[in-house]
């Protein structure tokens, strides 16, 4: 499992020789201008929420490549309705794909499309494929159901955000970390604007501090599982 961070929360995965890429808000972010949307592959497309940040290059990339959208109800029938490929989920519920076993699971935050038009409840996905098992949290405060996790899922990595002020801060992610019971992260969703900008050094000291690994990546940069 190959993992690879395009910038803010956008994220490209790979198993199984298939291809997925989670919220692409790439070709407005100055940050990522070295990343070309018209060179990623794409099988699927994850989908936390429906804000700007998360589904700016949506219809660009699956346009491009029949991806399927993967997301809550209201988010899929979005796209449905435009003539994109899409699987819709909900809250607790799992499917198996043909590069593993996704759950979409509870975040607290909100979700609207760029014109205020409804986009369901957020959330977040653990994905099983290829013996690794990841957590995407998405856009979200620390909550309890997040203890529910490891109850089914012994996670190799979690991916939550740090960036504060719309998300959980540093401290909670440790916290967080400590309920999916993984002391692997990797940070995102920080950064981008100078609300959500975060000192790096001292962010990992912390996790590093609690006996944890905070992975902060260069945009373009992989690690794989």
């Amino acid at each position: 499992m190959k993992i690879t961070f395009y910038g803010h929360a956008s994220l490209g995965i790979e198993i199984a020789g298939k291809f997925i890429i989670v919220d692409p808000y790439i070709s407005a972010n100055p940050k990522a201008s070295h990343i070309d949307i018209h060179a990623l592959k794409a099988d699927y497309i994850l989908l936390t929420h429906a804000h700007q940040d998360h589904i700016l290059d949506v219809e660009a990339i699956a346009k491009r490549t029949n991806a399927t959208i993967i997301s809550n109800a209201e988010i899929a029938g979005h796209y449905s309705k435009i003539g994109l490929k899409s699987h819709p989920m909900n809250h607790g519920g799992s499917w198996k794909f043909d590069f593993g076993t996704v759950k979409f699971v509870n975040a607290i935050h909100s979700s609207s499309f760029p014109d205020g038009s409804y986009g369901g409840n957020p959330g977040g996905f653990v994905i099983e494929g290829e013996h690794k098992n990841i957590y995407i949290a998405g856009d979200t405060a620390l909550t309890m159901d997040m203890k529910l996790i490891p109850m089914r899922t012994k996670l190799d990595l979690a991916i939550l955000p740090i960036g504060n002020n719309f998300t959980m801060d540093i401290d909670d992610a440790i916290i967080a970390s400590d309920f999916v019971e993984c002391d692997k992260i990797l940070g995102y969703h920080y950064d981008t604007f100078g609300f959500i900008e975060i000192n790096h050094e001292q962010s990992i000291k912390k996790f590093f501090d609690k006996g944890k690994d905070l992975m902060l990546l260069k945009i373009g940069e992989s690690i794989e599982l």
